[in-house]
């Protein structure tokens, strides 16, 4: 088969050119979705990337941000894009805004109070978390409209017992050792007056924000991470054999019910949990379908768990009538920046929902789920949306510079282009790029082989594919037995 000279994959150095990394952001944003490529600069100095220009929703910014802290080579990420969104009435915005909080099944019985001018959302009240707090501004940001957050008046009450420092130090530690995304192994965890100050090294940029946001989950008032440094080689997998060690199945129950603790939708229903030799089986009953989907997530990113089954039940609290889930789903979906556009048929028939209708990719397809599976009284999404491929998926500039600085040549065979997408893609991925990962594509179906680290890489590697544009993936990775490795 003849060889695509563009596509050839460079090989592995201990240091990341920044020239390379911008390339490699700017491919990704044009075969992501969810992401004006086109509206968009990127710039990088030292591993550190300036994102520039516009985006046309809060949703966009943060997702185009999140794609360059995956990319291996990334320290960290410069959010400078602006938001120029359709312009909305501020009393249809604050209405708007308002609904999507209420008809939330956790944002809904919080005591929260939101002014909108000129598209700024200003929101104000009293949570009990700060991670009460991502949640909420996660649900703001998914309304279509919101230029920006205003969030300083929305206090965290944190409980009258305020964790000590070595209380704060310690639940971190806690946290990152059981968390399977971190190598807590090369993190130090100072805290001093309510100051959290993180040394060491990780692998992405990702990473580190993610340990950032643990340290806050944990009580930290402000965290210093200027000696948390990102190196691409601290992801191996060998650095990380003490995570894949196994774990008492005892241990593993408890980390997975700590982890439920610090979630906000899942908490309040404290499903039973059950292990054996690393299998997990949730038991129980949630209010709404996000917290079962949720709650299977939580448990996967828990060191040692090898399955989870999910057994989860959902009960809503309320016996909503269908004709007015039906319609907060419409309403829901009419209001989200990515499928706001889009023509839905929706269907519920005792809280569950039948979506049809067409989107243009897998992304769209699973967004559109995600957001009916967010609203009160939802107890199951079947989604038949069909995804017609219409926006572009090739990864390769239609014309203009090839996307890698090479000489551009015609791509004799398009299963064979795509499947040098999904390694390119798998390639520059951080957490993915050192991993056993097989590509084998046939009539636009990618087919997925080998053996990863985490249940989190082979989610990766399966949603790297669609984004490169599998008509299908089938997701045949193995991941590591804690038992095994």
């Amino acid at each position: 088969m003849e060889t695509i000279e563009q596509l050839s994959q460079p090989v592995v150095q201990e240091k990341v050119a920044d020239a390379d990394i911008s390339a490699a952001i700017e491919t990704l944003f044009l075969s992501s979705r969810g992401v004006s490529a086109h509206l968009i600069d990127v710039a990088t100095q030292n591993g550190i990337v300036a994102l520039t220009g516009f985006t046309d929703s809060l949703l966009s910014r943060q997702r185009a941000e999140e794609i360059a802290l995956a990319v291996r080579g990334v320290r960290s990420v410069v959010n400078e894009l602006e938001i120029r969104t359709p312009e909305l009435p501020d009393a249809d915005l604050r209405r708007d805004v308002e609904r999507a909080l209420a008809h939330d099944p956790a944002t809904g019985d919080y005591n929260i109070t939101c002014l909108v001018a000129d598209g700024i959302v200003t929101v104000s009240g009293v949570l009990q978390t700060w991670l009460e707090k991502q949640l909420v501004l996660r649900v703001l940001r998914g309304v279509r409209g919101v230029r920006r957050i205003e969030g300083d008046n929305l206090k965290v009450r944190g409980g009258e017992i305020m964790n000590s420092d070595e209380e704060i130090s310690t639940e971190i530690r806690e946290i990152l050792d059981w968390d399977i995304r971190v190598n807590s192994a090369l993190v130090e965890v100072q805290t001093t007056d309510k100051v959290v100050h993180l040394a060491g090294t990780v692998g992405s940029g990702a990473e580190k924000e993610h340990i950032i946001s643990v340290a806050y989950q944990a009580g930290a008032r402000q965290v210093q991470a200027q000696d948390l440094f990102v190196a691409h080689w601290a992801v191996v997998g060998d650095l990380r054999r003490d995570k894949f060690a196994p774990r008492a199945d005892a241990d593993i129950a408890q980390a997975v019910r700590d982890t439920f603790r610090h979630d906000p939708r899942v908490r309040p229903a404290e499903p039973g949990v059950r292990v054996y030799h690393g299998y997990v089986t949730l038991t129980g009953t949630v209010s709404n379908l996000r917290a079962r989907l949720d709650a299977e997530q939580d448990a996967r990113h828990v060191v040692g768990v090898w399955d989870v089954q999910n057994r989860l039940k959902v009960r809503p609290p309320h016996d909503e009538p269908d004709s007015i889930i039906r319609q907060n789903i419409r309403d829901a979906l009419a209001r989200d920046p990515y499928v706001g556009d889009f023509d839905f048929m929706v269907l519920v028939r005792n809280g569950k929902v039948y979506l049809d209708g067409r989107v243009g990719n897998h992304f769209e397809q699973e967004h559109a789920a995600d957001v009916a599976a967010g609203i009160g009284g939802v107890a199951e999404v079947v989604n038949r949306l069909e995804a017609t491929g219409s926006t572009c998926a090739t990864g390769v500039r239609p014309y203009g510079p090839p996307a890698w600085g090479l000489r551009p040549t015609l791509l004799p065979d398009p299963d064979y282009a795509l499947a040098e997408r999904i390694r390119r893609r798998h390639f520059w991925s951080a957490s993915l790029y050192h991993q056993d990962v097989h590509v084998a594509v046939e009539n636009g179906v990618a087919l997925l082989t080998g053996t990863v680290d985490t249940w989190f890489d082979r989610e990766q590697a399966g949603f790297e594919a669609y984004e490169a544009g599998a008509r299908f993936v089938n997701n045949e990775l193995k991941v590591h037995s804690p038992a095994h490795a």
